[in-house]
Protein backbone atom coordinates (compact mmCIF):
# COMPACT_ATOMS: atom_id res chain seq x y z
CA UNK A 1 0.00 0.00 0.00
CA UNK A 2 0.74 3.56 -0.35
CA UNK A 3 1.89 3.33 3.55
CA UNK A 4 3.96 0.48 3.34
CA UNK A 5 7.84 0.97 3.50
CA UNK A 6 9.75 0.81 0.07
CA UNK A 7 13.27 -0.49 -0.04
CA UNK A 8 14.47 2.79 -0.69
CA UNK A 9 13.01 4.73 2.04
CA UNK A 10 13.90 1.49 4.62
CA UNK A 11 16.96 1.83 7.08
CA UNK A 12 18.32 0.45 9.97
CA UNK A 13 17.00 2.31 13.07
CA UNK A 14 19.39 3.69 15.79
CA UNK A 15 19.70 4.47 19.36
CA UNK A 16 20.25 8.19 18.33
CA UNK A 17 16.78 8.77 17.82
CA UNK A 18 13.49 8.20 19.05
CA UNK A 19 11.05 5.51 17.74
CA UNK A 20 7.13 5.56 17.47
CA UNK A 21 5.37 2.15 16.62
CA UNK A 22 2.06 2.13 16.96
CA UNK A 23 0.64 -1.80 17.62
CA UNK A 24 -2.55 -3.82 17.72
CA UNK A 25 -4.07 -6.70 17.12
CA UNK A 26 -7.88 -8.02 17.07
CA UNK A 27 -9.14 -11.29 18.84
CA UNK A 28 -11.68 -13.37 20.36
CA UNK A 29 -12.40 -11.43 23.48
CA UNK A 30 -11.51 -7.50 21.95
CA UNK A 31 -9.09 -5.56 20.06
CA UNK A 32 -5.65 -3.74 21.42
CA UNK A 33 -4.39 -0.06 20.43
CA UNK A 34 -1.64 1.00 22.24
CA UNK A 35 0.97 3.52 21.01
CA UNK A 36 4.45 3.99 22.86
CA UNK A 37 7.73 5.93 21.98
CA UNK A 38 11.23 5.23 23.14
CA UNK A 39 14.40 6.21 23.03
CA UNK A 40 17.95 3.57 22.80
CA UNK A 41 20.13 6.37 23.73
CA UNK A 42 20.51 10.12 25.01
CA UNK A 43 17.20 11.95 24.26
CA UNK A 44 17.68 15.74 23.59
CA UNK A 45 15.91 17.93 25.97
CA UNK A 46 13.43 19.03 24.25
CA UNK A 47 12.68 15.40 22.97
CA UNK A 48 12.51 14.35 27.17
CA UNK A 49 10.55 17.51 27.90
CA UNK A 50 7.82 16.91 24.72
CA UNK A 51 7.56 13.66 25.80
CA UNK A 52 6.93 14.04 29.98
CA UNK A 53 3.80 16.62 28.52
CA UNK A 54 2.60 14.40 26.71
CA UNK A 55 2.80 11.72 29.20
CA UNK A 56 1.18 14.28 31.46
CA UNK A 57 -1.69 14.76 29.25
CA UNK A 58 -2.50 11.34 29.04
CA UNK A 59 -2.31 10.91 32.89
CA UNK A 60 -4.54 13.98 33.56
CA UNK A 61 -7.29 12.97 31.28
CA UNK A 62 -7.22 9.31 32.36
CA UNK A 63 -7.50 10.78 35.82
CA UNK A 64 -10.41 13.20 34.89
CA UNK A 65 -13.33 13.02 36.80
CA UNK A 66 -16.43 14.94 34.75
CA UNK A 67 -20.28 14.96 34.70
CA UNK A 68 -21.94 11.96 33.13
CA UNK A 69 -23.76 12.66 29.48
CA UNK A 70 -20.58 14.95 28.39
CA UNK A 71 -19.34 14.48 24.79
CA UNK A 72 -15.37 14.77 24.74
CA UNK A 73 -15.04 16.80 21.30
CA UNK A 74 -12.14 18.95 20.58
CA UNK A 75 -12.94 22.43 18.32
CA UNK A 76 -9.46 23.75 18.85
CA UNK A 77 -7.78 24.24 15.11
CA UNK A 78 -5.27 21.32 15.02
CA UNK A 79 -8.08 18.89 15.77
CA UNK A 80 -9.37 19.74 12.15
CA UNK A 81 -6.12 18.20 10.57
CA UNK A 82 -5.96 14.68 10.47
CA UNK A 83 -2.79 12.62 11.46
CA UNK A 84 -2.21 10.82 8.27
CA UNK A 85 -0.65 7.41 9.51
CA UNK A 86 -3.53 7.61 11.59
CA UNK A 87 -6.42 8.08 9.83
CA UNK A 88 -8.00 9.65 12.10
CA UNK A 89 -11.16 11.71 10.74
CA UNK A 90 -10.96 15.70 10.31
CA UNK A 91 -13.42 17.24 13.45
CA UNK A 92 -16.70 19.21 12.56
CA UNK A 93 -16.67 22.60 14.11
CA UNK A 94 -19.91 21.71 15.98
CA UNK A 95 -20.63 22.75 19.78
CA UNK A 96 -19.61 20.39 22.02
CA UNK A 97 -20.44 20.23 25.82
CA UNK A 98 -17.97 18.45 26.61
CA UNK A 99 -14.74 20.39 24.77
CA UNK A 100 -12.67 20.96 27.99
CA UNK A 101 -12.33 16.56 28.70
CA UNK A 102 -10.53 17.07 25.38
CA UNK A 103 -8.26 19.66 26.75
CA UNK A 104 -7.13 17.80 29.52
CA UNK A 105 -4.95 15.83 27.20
CA UNK A 106 -3.48 19.07 25.46
CA UNK A 107 -3.03 21.09 28.82
CA UNK A 108 0.80 20.22 29.68
CA UNK A 109 1.78 20.87 26.38
CA UNK A 110 -0.33 24.25 25.94
CA UNK A 111 1.59 25.28 28.80
CA UNK A 112 4.60 25.86 26.85
CA UNK A 113 3.00 26.32 23.43
CA UNK A 114 2.95 23.31 22.13
CA UNK A 115 0.40 21.15 20.27
CA UNK A 116 -0.50 18.19 18.13
CA UNK A 117 -2.55 18.40 15.15
CA UNK A 118 -5.16 15.28 15.38
CA UNK A 119 -7.46 14.22 17.78
CA UNK A 120 -7.17 12.61 20.97
CA UNK A 121 -8.96 9.69 20.64
CA UNK A 122 -11.11 6.81 18.71
CA UNK A 123 -13.90 4.24 19.29
CA UNK A 124 -12.33 0.77 19.93
CA UNK A 125 -13.73 -2.01 18.01
CA UNK A 126 -14.22 -5.58 18.36
CA UNK A 127 -15.05 -7.56 15.17
CA UNK A 128 -15.42 -4.23 13.37
CA UNK A 129 -12.93 -1.47 12.42
CA UNK A 130 -10.07 -0.58 14.97
CA UNK A 131 -11.59 2.94 14.54
CA UNK A 132 -15.04 3.07 15.48
CA UNK A 133 -17.10 6.08 15.26
CA UNK A 134 -19.77 7.15 17.67
CA UNK A 135 -17.29 7.28 20.16
CA UNK A 136 -14.19 9.32 21.08
CA UNK A 137 -12.55 12.88 21.11
CA UNK A 138 -14.43 14.08 18.23
CA UNK A 139 -16.98 16.86 18.74
CA UNK A 140 -19.59 15.57 16.62
CA UNK A 141 -19.26 12.03 18.51
CA UNK A 142 -21.77 11.21 21.17
CA UNK A 143 -21.84 11.71 24.65
CA UNK A 144 -19.46 9.01 26.86
CA UNK A 145 -21.37 6.66 28.77
CA UNK A 146 -20.19 4.33 31.07
CA UNK A 147 -18.38 0.90 29.29
CA UNK A 148 -17.64 2.63 26.05
CA UNK A 149 -13.71 1.77 25.14
CA UNK A 150 -11.63 4.43 23.28
CA UNK A 151 -8.29 5.50 23.05
CA UNK A 152 -6.59 8.48 24.89
CA UNK A 153 -3.37 9.40 22.38
CA UNK A 154 -1.82 12.70 23.21
CA UNK A 155 1.21 13.11 20.85
CA UNK A 156 3.71 15.41 19.84
CA UNK A 157 5.71 15.55 16.53
CA UNK A 158 8.78 18.01 15.12
CA UNK A 159 8.71 17.55 11.51
CA UNK A 160 11.46 16.14 9.75
CA UNK A 161 13.00 15.45 13.16
CA UNK A 162 10.93 13.24 15.95
CA UNK A 163 7.39 12.18 16.35
CA UNK A 164 5.96 11.06 20.21
CA UNK A 165 2.63 9.45 20.47
CA UNK A 166 1.96 7.32 23.62
CA UNK A 167 -2.12 5.95 23.51
CA UNK A 168 -3.61 3.50 25.48
CA UNK A 169 -7.23 2.21 25.24
CA UNK A 170 -9.73 3.53 28.37
CA UNK A 171 -12.75 2.26 29.79
CA UNK A 172 -15.02 4.63 30.60
CA UNK A 173 -16.32 4.06 34.30
CA UNK A 174 -18.29 5.29 37.09
CA UNK A 175 -16.52 7.50 39.23
CA UNK A 176 -16.68 7.24 42.66
CA UNK A 177 -19.13 10.46 43.80
CA UNK A 178 -22.58 10.74 44.99
CA UNK A 179 -23.73 11.77 42.12
CA UNK A 180 -23.52 10.53 38.34
CA UNK A 181 -19.88 11.42 37.26
CA UNK A 182 -17.42 9.66 35.04
CA UNK A 183 -13.70 8.57 34.52
CA UNK A 184 -11.53 6.48 32.51
CA UNK A 185 -10.14 2.96 33.51
CA UNK A 186 -6.91 2.09 31.15
CA UNK A 187 -6.95 -1.35 30.11
CA UNK A 188 -3.32 -1.17 28.23
CA UNK A 189 -0.78 -2.60 30.56
CA UNK A 190 2.88 -1.48 29.01
CA UNK A 191 5.03 0.71 30.91
CA UNK A 192 6.25 3.86 29.81
CA UNK A 193 9.83 4.46 28.44
CA UNK A 194 11.66 6.02 31.87
CA UNK A 195 14.65 7.30 29.67
CA UNK A 196 12.13 9.88 28.41
CA UNK A 197 10.51 11.24 31.36
CA UNK A 198 11.93 13.52 33.17
CA UNK A 199 10.23 13.54 36.68
CA UNK A 200 10.82 17.30 38.04
CA UNK A 201 7.55 18.07 35.77
CA UNK A 202 5.59 15.44 37.36
CA UNK A 203 2.77 16.50 40.02
CA UNK A 204 2.82 14.39 42.95
CA UNK A 205 -0.42 12.73 41.64
CA UNK A 206 0.72 11.62 38.51
CA UNK A 207 4.13 10.26 40.02
CA UNK A 208 1.20 8.97 42.26
CA UNK A 209 -0.73 7.23 39.41
CA UNK A 210 2.20 6.43 37.48
CA UNK A 211 3.02 4.11 40.56
CA UNK A 212 -0.17 2.35 40.84
CA UNK A 213 -0.50 1.67 37.15
CA UNK A 214 2.94 0.37 37.30
CA UNK A 215 1.56 -1.58 40.47
CA UNK A 216 -1.05 -2.98 38.20
CA UNK A 217 0.90 -4.09 35.52
CA UNK A 218 3.24 -6.12 37.70
CA UNK A 219 0.70 -8.02 39.27
CA UNK A 220 -1.59 -8.53 36.13
CA UNK A 221 1.55 -9.06 33.38
CA UNK A 222 4.03 -10.47 35.63
CA UNK A 223 2.56 -13.88 36.32
CA UNK A 224 1.74 -14.62 33.34
CA UNK A 225 5.41 -13.79 31.38
CA UNK A 226 6.45 -16.19 34.61
CA UNK A 227 3.54 -18.78 33.75
CA UNK A 228 4.75 -18.73 29.86
CA UNK A 229 8.65 -19.29 31.43
CA UNK A 230 9.35 -15.42 29.59
CA UNK A 231 12.15 -14.69 31.86
CA UNK A 232 13.90 -11.94 30.07
CA UNK A 233 10.65 -10.51 29.46
CA UNK A 234 9.59 -10.56 33.16
CA UNK A 235 13.30 -8.96 34.10
CA UNK A 236 12.59 -6.10 31.88
CA UNK A 237 8.80 -5.93 33.03
CA UNK A 238 10.40 -5.69 36.30
CA UNK A 239 13.15 -3.13 35.75
CA UNK A 240 10.58 -0.63 33.63
CA UNK A 241 7.64 -0.90 36.32
CA UNK A 242 10.05 0.58 39.26
CA UNK A 243 8.45 3.06 41.57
Amino acid sequence: SRRSPSNGSSRTLSAREMYLFDTGGQYLDGTTDITRTVHWGEPSPLQKEAYTRVLMGNIDLFRLVFPSNTAGGCQTPPCTEPLAQEGLAPISPLHSPGRTVEAFARRALWDVGLNYGHGTGHGIGNFLSVHEWPVGFQSNNMPLEAGMFTSIEPGYYQDGEFGIRIEDVALVVEAQTEDPFLTFEVVSLVPYDRNLIDLSLLSPEQIRYLNSYYKRIRAHVGPELQRQRLDEAYAWLQESTQP
